[in-house]
């Protein structure tokens, strides 16, 4: 054959074989996503932390359709089955009068929570046990959990855990930003008195504490608490622990995140991370971020930190500039995204194996990842799971088998307290 003729129907055979492949990316990634709605659908998605504000079930915030990050319409469009919804208290100086105080914020939400499913029954319905998800689910409906961030709910009365428990509390966050009576805070606060490494890790009450959390099938959740806690927690509790949102500091070194040393302790307790779509956590931006930022609510006059409530003061003049100007700084400095978020998970899994690594998103409490802003985006997590090559089971195992193992594991060990003592 001529050397030219050869060169032309090389070209073509180039050319065809780009048309191919083209059209081979578009099938591959319509067949990916295929792959990865089959799996959404088949596995449970469960997020072991969504937060509620305290008029949470009411006419103001209805859980059916509030402009938050979850509500129940959310969950049905992303295929969020499953969520902790979070009894949240923050410290406060610890008194007699603060301690009832928050005992009383901490019954106001559990109420909240139990009135969701009362508004809606046919909708959601509150799990008290890990074979309650799995029977709700096959219900058709969603499954609300409940999980207590922040021990300071219980001051210094150990009964109320068990009344908590009833009420249907199956994780408690020992401590949260500053430090309590049980524990050691990853940030203590000096505002409200805090001496760093007080306790020493968990404190002697904090050890009874622990062992009415293992006697009662409350899960010991080691996320917001110092290092020296979340070991000495690891050590003292006989159930797995939960750390219910958190991340690698490998990753991001941030005070609220864990680092091998501790990943490596949870392992070997038979614990799990639930990996947290926190952007902070997720990715730390460099300080020329906050700078901007904080110059331009400065100069429009913005307080609170930015919040949903500080912006809605702005005039439509100014909040038109705010959204601009935030626009561009967000440009310089991107926040993160899905696949940073699943680079954490990634690693978790890569150092401590995929039975003690789970999902959660702390939505409304901050949390929030470009793509997986609110529940109504869950499943591009599971695309993006796919997309790396994890497997079916995998998934199963990071969107909620390992959450649901670890219940059990609680619920199996207050069974062998409870007999050990003839309870």
């Amino acid at each position: 054959m001529p050397r030219k003729q050869s060169s032309i129907l090389g070209l073509l055979t180039i050319s065809l074989l780009a048309g191919c492949a083209a059209g081979d990316t578009g099938t591959a990634d319509a067949q990916l996503e295929a792959r990865a709605r089959q799996i959404h659908d088949a596995v449970i998605p469960i997020d072991t932390h969504d937060d509620i504000p305290f008029d949470f079930a009411t006419a103001d915030v209805d859980p059916l359709d509030a402009d938050r990050q979850v509500n129940l319409e959310k969950m049905r469009a992303g295929g969020l089955d499953a969520g902790f919804f979070i009894v949240y208290v923050g410290q406060t100086e610890r008194t007699p009068e603060n301690y009832e105080a928050a005992k009383d914020g901490a019954l106001t939400k559990f109420d909240a929570i139990h009135r969701m499913t009362e508004m809606y029954p046919d909708q959601i319905e509150l799990a008290y046990t890990a074979d309650d998800v799995i029977r709700i689910h096959g219900e058709g409906k969603l499954v609300a959990a409940i999980g207590i961030e922040n021990g300071y709910v219980i001051g210094r009365d150990l009964s109320m855990l068990e009344r908590y428990y009833d009420l249907g509390a199956r994780y408690i966050t020992l401590a949260h930003n500053g430090n309590n009576d049980i524990a050691d805070s990853a940030q203590p606060r000096s505002n409200i008195g805090d001496e760093p490494g007080e306790n020493g890790g968990v404190s002697e009450f904090g050890e009874q504490v622990i062992a009415e959390m293992n006697r009662l099938g409350i899960l010991v959740d080691v996320s917001h608490i110092s290092k020296e806690a979340a070991l000495d927690a690891m050590r003292l509790s006989r159930a797995p622990v939960i750390a219910s949102h958190s991340s690698t500091h490998a990753l991001a070194a941030h005070p609220r995140n864990m680092d091998d040393e501790t990943l490596m302790a949870l392992r070997d307790n038979g614990g799990v991370m639930q990996t947290v779509a926190f952007d902070g956590y997720v990715k730390i931006q460099p300080p020329e971020r906050d700078e901007a930022v904080d110059a331009l609510r400065d100069e429009l006059g913005i307080e609170g930190g930015g919040g949903r409530s500080a912006l809605e003061s702005l005039t439509a003049e100014q909040r038109a500039e705010y959204d601009r100007r935030m626009a561009a700084i967000e440009e310089r400095f991107p926040d993160a995204t899905v696949s940073d978020f699943v680079d954490h998970l990634d690693y978790a899994v890569s150092l401590i194996g995929i039975d003690h690594v789970g999902i959660s998103s702390d939505f409304d409490g901050g949390g929030g990842v470009v793509g997986w802003d609110d529940a109504a985006e869950t499943f591009n997590v599971t695309l993006e799971l796919v997309r790396r090559g994890y497997t079916e089971e995998e998934i199963r195992k990071l969107w909620g088998g390992n959450t649901l193992r670890i219940w059990r594991d609680a619920e199996r060990v207050a069974a062998q307290i409870q007999e050990e003592g003839g309870a």
